[in-house]
């Protein structure tokens, strides 16, 4: 099968869904050492290469011969709509030290992930300089935005990749529009049969309270005995007072006058939707809570919303896994188009 290398690969979310088409896993670059640390103990057959890819000169191409796929999420943070969507930001900068390698490496395939608003930010320049880039390198360029709960994740993410076939040409839509779900998976399709934590705060190894109640649960648990990761943040009385105000779906404007102010955030107090898919999972910072219970989603509950499967695990502090589940590219989401790919590459 295709080799396969992860660009700004954080935890293994792209990596995952090319993985479980088949395809083999070289290695996975980026600087967060905790997001290597979990990546290495999905991925041990795989390299974790800590390189700060803001520059490309220390690199050693020749460790990267015969790679067929570059893969890449070039941090989004200056181009996303919870950001300051500054165009001088030079996190920006980084998918030029991305398409820089793939000129290095020159891959048959190059598949580039971000946020929806890339493609309007100043004036469409960045969508205007990776196309012309790869186009340049001899790569045809399609441009697809995606939302994830069109591909069976249980949650509302739109992104937009930039897939480039060398000197091919493929036509994506149609293809793409054959491999949606065909239903909509919601937040309690995704979570009912995890532990509630209601009386405790749970621990590193915990059973499930049901046998599968759905196709996604049954995909998410294959060869999985245990949850893990599963550990409810310990709210003071007067936080899980003011969740319990909230109604299932609801937020801040649902609360008694009293409570509306006590977060700033046009996000404060939000919980799930249980018949919906949920809203886009963040990094973690405690404005989103469960559909029914009174806290934050727990790291296990953030990766089912995300599509990691419950033999995933994740290490480091759990603000940091907090933060590589919400940065991460939903498996399913990658393996739909890892699917696609899979015959053309």
């Amino acid at each position: 099968m295709p080799n396969v290398i992860d660009l700004f690969c954080g935890c293994g979310g792209a990596s995952l869904g090319f993985a479980r088409e088949g395809f083999e896993i070289v290695a996975g670059i980026d600087n967060d050492q905790d997001a290597l640390n979990t990546f290495s103990k999905n991925f041990p057959n795989s390299k974790a290469l800590n390189i700060d890819l803001s520059t490309t000169k220390d690199i050693n191409y020749k460790d990267f011969s015969n790679i067929d796929i570059i893969l890449g999420g070039p941090p989004c943070q200056g181009f996303s709509i919870a950001g300051k969507r500054d165009s001088s930001d030079p996190r920006n900068n980084l998918s030029n030290s991305y398409i820089e390698l793939v000129k290095h490496i020159n891959p048959k395939v190059v598949v580039i992930e971000n946020v929806p608003n890339i493609l309007k930010m100043a004036n469409g320049i960045f969508r205007k300089n990776i196309t012309a880039k790869l186009e340049s390198l001899g790569y045809s360029v399609s441009i697809e935005k995606l939302n994830a709960a069109n591909y069976g994740v249980p949650q509302n993410r739109k992104r937009v990749f930039f897939i480039g076939f060398k000197n091919k040409n493929y036509i994506w839509p149609f293809e793409l529009e054959k491999i949606q779900s065909k239903k909509l998976f919601t937040c309690f399709d995704a979570l009912n049969d995890l532990p509630s934590l209601e009386k405790e705060l749970g621990k590193e190894e915990q059973k499930y309270i049901s046998n599968p109640q759905n196709e996604f649960q049954e995909e998410m648990r294959k060869n999985s005995k245990k949850v893990f990761n599963h550990i409810a943040v310990d709210h003071k009385e007067r936080t899980k007072k003011i969740i319990s105000l909230v109604p299932d779906g609801g937020n801040y404007k649902d609360l008694p006058e009293e409570y509306q102010q006590t977060r700033k955030v046009n996000i404060a107090w939000t919980r799930m939707k249980s018949t919906e898919p949920c809203f886009t999972i963040d990094a973690g910072h405690n404005h989103h809570f469960h559909y029914k219970f009174n806290r934050v989603p727990t790291v296990r509950e953030c990766a089912r919303i995300q599509s990691f499967p419950d033999i995933f695990t994740f290490t480091g502090t759990r603000t940091n896994q907090y933060r590589q589940v919400g940065n991460a590219v939903p498996p399913l989401l990658a393996q739909k188009i890892a699917s696609l790919i899979k015959n053309k590459a």
